[in-house]
């Protein structure tokens, strides 16, 4: 197995667990914060997909999917189309709301593919380019990608704990 074969695995899986946690999930449960200025599971989800298509168009030098696609004005979030959620205070996380679960799954979905796509085009030596030197020591670009994976399935762990303790709870 090739190295980028192991990022696409590691993708795919978050991708999965993204559907396990928002398909068929109420709205309520989705946007509810289990206590006051923690974050939902619509919120960690439109985070963990914000980073990784902010993080992958960088890399890759592409437009990312939250404005190219028409995600931002879908969303139709009070941020401006560049904010992924980093440093959010508590009022800005309760913001993030759907109606429809399908956003979620939709705008995560794209940014998946796009994701996919790109890595097909990497080889492995590709892996060990250096993206940012402002780190000791500097981060290549398979260093990047192993970020990615481990924010997104952090996130979505998170995510599918709420959606377990809602089910325990029904808080």
């Amino acid at each position: 197995m090739r190295s980028i074969e192991i990022l696409q695995d590691g993708l795919a899986r978050v991708a999965e667990n993204v559907h396990a946690v928002v398909d068929g999930a109420d709205p309520d449960v989705l946007n509810r914060a289990p206590a006051e200025g923690a974050n939902s599971i619509t919120w960690l989800v439109w985070h963990l997909t914000r980073v990784q298509d902010a993080q992958i168009a960088d890399v890759a030098g592409t437009p990312e999917i939250w404005v190219s696609g028409g995600w931002a004005d879908r969303f139709a979030l009070p941020f401006a189309p560049g904010e992924t959620g980093y440093g959010q205070d508590p009022g800005d996380v309760a913001r993030v709301v759907v109606d429809d679960p399908a956003l979620l799954t939709g705008y995560y979905d794209a940014t998946h593919r796009a994701s996919i796509d790109y890595l097909a085009g990497l080889s492995d030596s590709d892996l060990d380019r250096v993206i940012d030197e402002n780190w000791d020591p500097p981060v290549t670009l398979g260093v990047r990608l192993v970020s990615i994976v481990d924010d997104d399935a952090q996130h979505i762990g998170q995510a599918a704990y709420l959606k377990g303790l809602n089910a325990l709870r029904r808080w």
